[in-house]
């Protein structure tokens, strides 16, 4: 899950961050926990647009974006802006977070 996936509908867009440090072990978690929450094919859930910064490659994003514990995923649409830190574990807890119902 590398890059940004294309939204299906702009209005309706959930627009997400996930920072990183290259494959640690909570990193990995939280790719892998996300790709679960919003697998890519999924028809009925919400259109999302994932983007994944890798701290390790791109330190001064995450100081000029304020992150610095990671992995940390960023709700930046719709507003307000969320931030969820850890590895995603919990998928109830970060569907709640979001605004986005289980």
């Amino acid at each position: 899950m590398s890059g940004s996936q294309a939204p299906r509908d702009a209005a309706a867009t959930l627009s997400l961050r996930l920072y990183v440090a290259g494959n640690a072990p909570n990193s990995a978690a939280a790719l892998a926990n996300l790709a679960k929450l919003f697998p890519g094919s999924e028809a009925n859930g919400p259109a999302v647009a994932i983007e994944v910064v890798d701290l390790l490659h791109e330190p001064s994003r995450g100081l000029v974006d304020g992150v610095v514990v990671s992995p940390t995923l960023v709700r930046l649409a719709p507003a307000p802006v969320r931030r969820i830190v850890g590895d995603l574990s919990d998928h109830q807890a970060v569907l709640l977070a979001l605004g986005v119902p289980p």
